[in-house]
């Protein structure tokens, strides 16, 4: 019979890696109301690792730059130098990247992991609630079971980050999360320490098909954006609400406290800009109509994501600072879905927009860099003429400025975190893998080394100690 101490060992190596202390806020609300405890905040605390350098790899640093027989400088968990030559104390461990690629660790601006696990039964299928069109008051943290046996494996794919979204049933589904991709016991043990929330927001088909076969509104996509304008409203009355009770705080007569709403909550947060809006949504017309929305109550969208015809209006995502999360080529599962062009990310990169790969996907999570690569030859097959520095954006850089976290991650920047990824060649190649991924400077996955190649607990029994299912 297989022991089962060498998989015992593997998973507690993971969890022994884990610090689930201290940790920052992710609300910055700028009233007095729910100030003085953040609810559900992280406590996700980076490993103190080890100082290293990378050394003769060719670097891709997420700003449009690649760097030609470089070195890398960790300390403390964040980038200490990069460049051609970097002069460290004897003592620091060198890793020879030569003929290797380096890049910031990925990002999913869109995932369903935790939220839609695997296995994919009916129980744990916790991504929709839809019982109302707008229902802004759930969050999809808790939803997210930390031990679904998807996460190692986009760990595998070089992810180091990823955004948990509500699924698109409804017109306003809730909030989403961004993860770091650590193994934890809670879920605030891998929330990105600072990241904000999100808000899912989904125009078009989805709604208007969940809630018209139910003989409810919205029936009609003119029905939608009269429930995103109903919701809005109702959103800015209790924002003055609150204002007007905190204003009247610093005066001898105090009003009366306005009585708490968790969906209102979450909606006036959005109108002061401490929630980022992501709005799934597939034409461009469409698109269009969404950013009216957002310019009538004031807010911002932060991206679209799915956008099929993006590449319609890539000037107007560019002039408004919205980005384009798409896929390579996902097309014709639905007739909004129907008039994508491979090139389309590549058009909208050329527009000076944002342009992001994300995945919507268990399996695509394991695979952006190939997404991205294939995006990429379809832009420069019809001459866009774009490089591996330009592309490695799409999946870096511009997916984390979309989640509001490119301060911290995203691109090798000297005193970013140390989000890495060592490639086994051009990340672009078919034949390329993630050989190290780094998180915080944390070696998390080694595909050389067993003891790091991280399974979920809930695989025990199920996976032999080579990762082979029983």
């Amino acid at each position: 019979m297989t022991s089962i101490i060498p998989m015992l060992q593997r998973v507690m190596f993971a969890f022994l890696g884990l610090v689930v202390l201290g940790g920052c806020s992710q609300e910055n609300s700028q009233t007095k109301d729910q100030t003085k405890t953040i609810p559900f905040a992280s406590s996700y605390q980076a490993v103190k690792a080890k100082p290293f350098v990378i050394t003769n790899a060719t670097l891709l640093t997420g700003t449009g730059e690649q760097i030609n027989n470089a070195s890398i400088l960790i300390e403390n968990g964040k980038i200490k130098a990069l460049g051609d030559s970097i002069d460290v104390d004897s003592a620091v461990t060198v890793l020879d990247a030569q003929g290797k690629w380096v890049t910031p660790g990925l990002i999913d601006v869109h995932s369903h992991l935790g939220v839609y696990p695997s296995p994919g039964i009916e129980s744990s299928q916790d991504g929709n609630e839809m019982t109302s069109p707008v229902t802004a008051e759930v969050w999809a943290e808790h939803s997210v079971w930390t031990q679904d046996p998807q996460m190692p494996l986009a760990l595998a794919g070089g992810v180091t980050t990823f955004q948990v979204l509500p699924g698109s049933g409804n017109l306003i589904g809730g909030r989403g999360v961004t993860l770091k991709n650590v193994f934890a016991r809670s879920v605030q043990g891998m929330k990105f320490p600072g990241a904000p929330h999100s808000l899912k927001m989904a125009c078009g088909e989805n709604p208007k098909r969940v809630y018209g076969s139910k003989g409810r509104a919205p029936s009609t996509r003119m029905g939608n954006v009269a429930g995103y304008r109903t919701a809005w409203i109702k959103a800015a009355e209790y924002r003055r609400q609150w204002d007007s009770y905190n204003k009247s705080l610093d005066t001898t007569k105090p009003k009366k406290r306005p009585k708490r709403d968790l969906k209102l909550e979450t909606l006036a947060k959005v109108l002061r800009g401490n929630i980022l809006v992501h709005n799934h949504c597939y034409r461009a017309e469409e698109m269009i109509v969404m950013i009216d929305i957002a310019k009538e109550f004031g807010y911002k969208i932060s991206a679209f994501h799915h956008a099929i015809e993006a590449y319609k209006i890539a000037d107007v995502l560019a002039k408004e600072g919205i980005c384009a999360a798409v896929w390579a080529d996902w097309w014709g599962f639905k007739h909004e879905a129907f008039d994508q062009v491979r090139e389309n990310a590549a058009m909208v990169d050329k527009a000076n927009a944002c342009a992001i790969i994300h995945s919507d996907s268990a399996l695509g999570i394991q695979h952006l860099n190939q997404e991205a690569a294939k995006a990429m030859a379809a832009g420069n097959h019809n001459g866009l003429a774009l490089q591996a520095k330009d592309a490695i954006r799409w999946i870096t850089s511009n997916a984390a400025k979309a989640i509001g976290i490119a301060d911290q991650t995203g691109s090798l920047e000297v005193g970013k975190m140390a989000d890495m990824v060592i490639w086994s060649e051009n990340p672009f190649s078919i034949y390329s893998k993630a050989e190290k991924v780094f998180i915080d400077g944390d070696l998390k996955y080694d595909r050389n080394d067993p003891s790091l190649q991280p399974v979920s607990d809930f695989d025990l029994g199920i996976l032999n100690p080579e990762g082979v299912r029983l």
